[in-house]
């Protein structure tokens, strides 16, 4: 019976994703310390440390169908001790060789390798479906980068800008997670071995050895010194996944803003049969946009969670550790659920030209002021020519009268540009700057920079 969100069936599916799920359930996280201690005792058995067939044998054994969960959880209860249970069981199922289980080193040693053997394969989750998402991006960048649409600042239109240039601006924040996942994955993927308190103190001076041995049959990075007391790694990755989540819950919030019936600029995929609410039958809810942006928040807040454990007693405690079983797995569940959802956003999102259009039109011509302005300001100068279309803007605001109107008929305005000019300057889908230009440039960039390839 669940009581989490995450293990609720009715609702687990709107926060994470069964593909996540299944990295960080109880059969993996046993199975991933039992691969630690397999690889443990091979590099020992390697190494003559322990007898030499005691590594395949306890090998062979460290297998999640060889134990059951609810009598291993049931004997760690009675224990008090997350481990003890597991080792006793693999000692007894490795027979005369069991006495060599978990042989000179500590419970942190094998559960926070066990949890850096999850987090990378979650990674592996992730980057794929960050890829993706770049991708998706890189599409509708390209596609709308000359699509005119008002640019809006403090919630109000501003200038014009194009669709395509608003994707390419959260594509940039891609291609810079993507080069921060690189960068941290030699320092996060990182095991440890090193003894009750690093020292490696049990095996002596072969330890740093059997470490190194054991991590690359693991597949990990081996530190140059017991990390048990620094958790900069686990808070710097979930750091990287914070800010990819922040941009995730930033597009969703965009397009949820962008779908009010007022503005209608882009609208979520929909299909028949689906419904918007219990009461109003008409309503066509945002409810994937909703649910990226609502995950960004508890990510967070599990990210400062994790920034909480770099504060440690000593050589080691659990106080802080532990919070990191609580805080990372969530991080990438709730991740795993907003990239997924924006994965189904982006491949099946209606945008609307004709409305961004209308939008732009909506007042007149006063989101052209500036270049008005500018044009203008040619032969009256810069300082003038604001107050000017300022006077005259606020003139259009409060009178209800249309700008164009306003600027035709002004004996100012009227000694140094034409109608024809007036009406050309007014024309939204001439004046988005560079903005075709920077697209262009943010796509060369992340495809020529090696960040999307396998």
């Amino acid at each position: 019976m669940g009581s989490h969100v995450l293990d609720l069936k009715m609702l687990q599916n709107n926060f994470s994703t069964e593909e996540m799920r299944a990295v960080w359930n109880d059969e993996n996280r046993l199975q991933k310390i039992l691969d630690v201690e397999a690889g443990l005792a091979l590099a020992e058995s390697e190494l003559g440390v322990i007898p030499e067939k005691a590594g395949s044998v306890i090998k062979d054994a460290a297998k999640i169908e060889n134990f059951e969960i609810d009598k291993i959880a049931a004997e760690a209860a009675k224990l008090k001790h997350s481990l003890m249970a597991t080792v006793n069981h693999l000692q007894s199922l490795s027979g005369e060789y069991g006495e060599f289980v978990h042989y000179g080193v500590t419970t942190q040693d094998v559960t926070d390798t066990g949890m850096i053997l999850q987090l990378k394969e979650a990674n592996h989750i992730l980057k794929r479906d960050i890829k993706k998402v770049a991708e998706l991006l890189i599409g509708l960048a390209s596609t709308y980068k000359d699509t005119p649409m008002p640019g809006r600042t403090h919630g109000m239109q501003g200038l014009p800008t194009t669709f395509g240039f608003k994707m390419a601006v959260v594509l940039s924040e891609f291609e810079r997670h993507l080069e921060r996942l690189q960068a941290v994955e030699t320092r996060v993927f990182t095991g440890v071995l090193a003894g009750g308190v690093g020292t490696y103190a049990a095996l002596g001076s072969i330890g740093p050895k059997v470490e190194a041995r054991a991590l690359e049959i693991l597949e990990l990075d081996t530190p140059d010194i017991c990390w048990h007391s620094s958790r900069d790694r686990v808070s710097e990755y979930g750091s990287v996944l914070g800010l990819i989540s922040g941009s995730l819950g930033k597009l969703g919030n965009e397009f949820y803003n962008l779908m009010r019936t007022e503005i209608d600029e882009v609208e979520e995929p929909f299909k028949t049969g689906n419904v918007g609410s219990t009461t109003m039958p008409h309503k066509r809810n945002p409810a994937i946009f909703e649910g990226i942006a609502s995950l960004t928040k508890p990510i967070l807040h599990s990210v400062a969670l994790l920034h909480e454990s770099l504060v440690m007693e000593h050589e080691r405690d659990a106080m802080s550790w532990r919070s990191e079983w609580i805080a990372l797995p969530e991080i990438c569940l709730y991740l795993s659920s907003q990239l997924k959802s924006t994965i189904t956003v982006l491949e099946g999102l209606v945008v609307k030209p004709e409305n961004m259009m209308r939008n732009l039109e909506m007042q007149g011509g006063l989101v052209l002021s500036e270049r008005v302005m500018f044009a203008l300001s040619e032969k009256v100068g810069k300082q003038t020519a604001h107050h000017l279309v300022y006077q005259i803007s606020m003139e259009s605001v409060e009178q209800k009268v249309p700008f164009k109107e306003l600027l035709s008929a002004n004996e100012k305005v009227g000694s140094v540009l034409s109608k024809e000019q007036i009406n050309q300057l007014l024309d939204p889908s001439q004046y988005t700057g560079l903005a075709s230009q920077k697209v262009d440039e943010v796509i060369h960039s992340i495809k020529n920079g090696g960040l999307l390839v396998e």
